[in-house]
């Protein structure tokens, strides 16, 4: 009997346990929802008082605290970019925005001769004060939060502290979390987005930063510096705003294949209400099949763009770009736009590569052949106002038969008054020559130009000639120049005295470099130079 009871109590001891019913189920349920509503309260509280403005130095920064699988911090520099540090770990982020520079600070710190390192120190306790106030806010809406999730949800003082208690435990872990795996060589290893992608040596070379942090600390209190001084001049620089009586025309040349040229010439056509593009050639490298899909952004600049083939453009070249709804392909012909009669002719040349061989005009020829297109214009009795042609030895044959001849080829910007009142414009390289802008010791910049045309007399009134540091560099310049006679004559070149200008097929080939594969016998690299500038 007695064995026959101890069998039965081993029996109940192997079976599983009960599932819990009635109170202490329902006991359970309420827990796990005051902890809920409670983590929910502060999460939301937190997100909410995560975020303050503080000044550093001259500026306003933002910081925000952002629900982020990972942590890390974030630097947001409109417009440049984005800079992505991995300083810790967690589901909180810490974002900073630079949003406003304060003019009379920036003032007073370019007037000011303030220690270096005085500077440098106000920056970081600024920014200590920032964040420390920021964590205190976002807590403290957190703990308010939840309580009154807790207290609206069961209305109940008790269950509402208990969610409180929950969200405590909880922020706690996260600064635990975030201190534990906080790493402040992050700075070594950023992640860039936008255009500090392709100027990583802003922050300098990682291994220097790490080891001579309070150096870096200095230049981050010089770029502050050169910031204010930025602002603060271009807030003083005189303004041109075109009216509606200006037509605005785009100058693009030489992009070769470079896709980051579109977003360059897209930003620029629309910041300044460009009315058309103008491409005078070079779209592509070699003007084979594969690069013709090249051509397909042009349709998404939503302006007219205009195109004249370049010597690495092929026929192919010239059929891709026709083919995009905007464009007008000129080669032989006048178009007008806008009320602005426009020429523009194709380069005879197909040079590719240094392999080809059917590079036989000099310039002597290329402006013969300009000069004999030009008489044809007359002869017909049409004057353009503005002429396209890549070359700009063949464009200065079309002196005196319009006021403005646009040309690349050259990658080199440049401008030229004529004796005849043409004006001869070479633009440099939109796409920083492509690959070829690597072969100098400097990269190629990337130049554009906006020219302002008076729509009333079709007359240039000026131009803003944009350059942008090349590959490796961050460097941006603009630059406005004023036409001194606009409404200067243009004579024929029969009507030019011998001592102003000799005929074309006399001016020495070596006035505009040209391109070609092999230097031609007459033309030495030591005779060979650029237009001179007004």
């Amino acid at each position: 009997m007695l064995d026959g009871q101890r069998f039965r109590a081993g029996l109940s001891r192997l079976r599983p346990p009960r599932r819990l019913t009635g109170p202490r189920a329902r006991g359970c349920g309420r827990a796990f929802a005051v902890v809920a509503a409670g983590l929910v309260g502060g999460y939301v509280g937190l997100l909410l008082g995560g975020r303050i403005e503080t000044p550093v130095g001259p500026t306003d920064v933002s910081l925000f605290l952002r629900p982020h699988w990972g942590g890390g911090t974030t630097i947001q520099i409109p417009p440049l970019g984005s800079l992505h540090l991995q300083t810790h770990w967690g589901v909180i982020s810490l974002e900073a925005r630079v949003t406003e520079l304060r003019p009379e600070p920036a003032r007073k710190l370019i007037e000011s001769s303030t220690d270096l390192n005085g500077l440098t120190d106000q920056i970081a306790e600024q920014l200590r004060h920032g964040v420390t106030l920021l964590l205190l806010r976002a807590t403290a809406l957190a703990l308010a939060f939840s309580f009154l999730a807790g207290l609206l949800v069961f209305r109940s003082w008790r269950r509402a502290l208990v969610g409180l208690g929950s969200t405590a435990a909880a922020t706690l872990a996260l600064a635990v979390l975030a201190w534990s795996t906080f790493n402040p060589q992050a700075v070594a290893e950023p992640r860039y987005t936008g255009i500090l992608a392709n100027a990583p040596q802003v922050v300098g070379d990682a291994r220097s930063i790490v080891e001579r942090f309070s150096a870096y600390r200095a230049q981050l209190a010089r770029l502050v510096g050169n910031v204010s001084k930025l602002y603060t001049a271009t807030s003083t620089l005189p303004t041109y705003e075109p009216d509606p009586s200006t037509l605005r025309v785009l100058h693009v040349s030489d992009i070769h294949l470079n896709p980051a040229a579109w977003s360059v010439i897209r930003s620029v056509s629309a910041q300044f209400q460009a009315d058309l593009i103008v491409d005078s050639g070079d779209l592509t490298d070699h003007g084979s099949k594969a690069e013709e899909q090249f051509a397909d952004e042009i349709e998404s600049l939503k302006v007219p763009y205009l195109f004249v083939r370049g010597n690495h453009d092929s026929k192919g070249t010239q059929r891709a770009v026709a083919r995009q709804k905007n464009a007008i392909v000129l080669d032989d012909k006048v178009h007008e736009i806008e009320g602005l009669r426009i020429y523009g002719v194709g380069d005879p040349r197909f040079t590719p590569d240094k392999t080809t061989r059917d590079d036989d005009l000099g310039a002597a020829q290329l402006r013969t052949q300009g000069s004999l297109l030009a008489q044809k214009l007359r002869t017909a009795g049409t004057t353009p106002d503005l002429v396209i042609a890549h070359d700009p030895n063949q464009g200065e044959g079309f002196s005196g038969s319009t006021q403005l001849v646009l040309s690349g080829h050259g990658h080199k910007r440049s401008t030229t008054l004529l004796p005849t009142g043409t004006r001869l414009f070479n633009q440099g390289s939109t796409g920083g020559a492509g690959l070829r802008g690597l072969e100098h010791e400097e990269p190629t910049p990337i130049e554009l130009s906006v020219l302002y045309f008076s729509r009333a007399t079709k007359r240039l009134q000026g131009w803003d000639d944009l350059r942008l540091g090349g590959l490796g560099l961050s460097s941006a310049q603009i630059e406005r120049h004023l036409e001194p006679k606009p409404d200067r004559p243009i004579r024929e070149p029969s009507m030019v005295t011998p001592t102003e200008s000799p005929t074309f097929p006399s001016l020495p080939p070596s006035r505009w470099p040209t391109k070609s594969p092999s230097p031609s016998p007459s033309t030495s690299p030591s005779t060979t130079r650029s237009p001179d500038s007004d």
